[in-house]
């Protein structure tokens, strides 16, 4: 019999979109999947589509409480759900055809692996929303267990609609939480620092809106400095586990926006012991009572733990191939943390 399957969907306002995305996870007549839409508070005409869907698909079941917010509602779908495998899903994306049956294959097979992806399509312009078009191209590059661990600390390394996780994971290490921070990367850091193995299949498997709307455009909790301030402390624990020098690091990057960032590493504890820059005019100063050097003024690779905090994607690759050009090791030498 095949694993069954649960998808969880909040959806909140969302009569619009909300049919289309359903019918896209192609359930009807499926015993072993079942869709489970958390109506939080809509307010619209979501609740009546809802009903109708529901009339209409066998698999969908729905349930309905105050708006509280997509943490709460996440944890009430993930709470409700029977399937050993949940699969996550927003109301204004489309799944691609096959998607639910290739990741379940993909978690059938690999049973080490706890959390798939896969690759999604950018639903949104590419002209006007060219950050989250990179940030797409950026998830898609990542596949293995290694990927993922690796760059962990840039930015979270998965679409959070785009995912299927073994109902276990959160048994054994907790489900969503609600707090001033990006609930999904908050969970992808919890579950890896556990253990838990994460990859993806080389398919798309969702199409991703990019709506303006978008909760991560207009909720706090998904500031520069909410992601900061929770994916430092992470970081923190991690190198406590992994750098001999802990908490003296290297900082490779010395402008002011890559000292603001770094000022939450500090607050878990960090001390930084030299900065790094190519910048001529910072080379040979100071900041917080660190000098600033050039990667040639490195100390050699397992005498001190770099830390490349830059922000372009390109400058990253262009510094782990330095480095791991010059005999640094990541994860033992360096690990980035954009």
């Amino acid at each position: 019999m095949p694993t069954p399957i649960s998808v969880i969907l909040p959806v909140r306002n969302a009569a619009a979109t909300v049919g289309e995305a359903v019918r896209s996870l192609g359930v009807a007549g499926l015993d072993d999947v079942e869709i489970i839409a958390i109506d939080d508070g809509s307010t619209d005409e979501t609740p009546a589509v809802l009903d109708a869907l529901r009339r209409e698909i066998a698999a969908l079941r729905v349930l309905r409480q105050p708006h509280g917010g997509i943490a709460a509602a996440l944890e009430a779908g993930r709470t409700a759900a029977r399937g050993a495998y949940i699969a996550r899903m927003d109301a204004d994306d489309i799944a691609l055809p096959y998607r639910l049956a290739r990741q379940r294959r993909f978690l059938d097979r690999h049973p080490g692996i706890g959390v798939v992806s896969g690759r999604v399509r950018f639903g949104g312009s590419r002209r006007t929303a060219k950050g989250y078009a990179a940030y797409v191209d950026w998830i898609n590059t990542l596949h293995d267990p290694a990927d993922f661990a690796a760059q962990r600390f840039v930015e979270s390394p998965l679409a959070h609609p785009a995912v299927m996780f073994r109902a276990e994971c959160a048994q054994r290490h907790g489900g969503y939480r609600d707090g001033m921070f990006p609930e999904d990367y908050e969970l992808w850091l919890r579950w890896m620092e556990a253990g838990v193995q994460f990859a993806s299949i080389p398919e798309e498997v969702l199409i991703w809106h990019d709506p303006p709307q978008r909760l991560s455009r207009t909720h706090p909790r998904y500031t520069i400095d909410a992601f900061y301030a929770m994916k430092a402390e992470y970081l923190a624990r991690w190198c406590a586990l992994h750098v001999r020098d802990w908490p003296r690091v290297i900082v490779w990057g010395a402008g002011r926006t890559t000292r603001k960032r770094v000022q939450h590493l500090q607050s878990c504890g960090a001390r930084v012991r030299l900065w790094v820059d190519i910048d001529e005019k910072k080379i040979g100063h100071t900041v917080d009572g660190a000098p600033v050097v050039g990667p040639e003024d490195l100390p050699p690779p397992g005498q001190g733990f770099i830390i490349p905090f830059v922000g372009s994607r390109s400058a990253r690759a262009q510094i782990r191939t330095w480095l791991e050009g010059n005999g640094y090791v990541l994860e033992r030498d360096f690990i980035p943390a954009a």
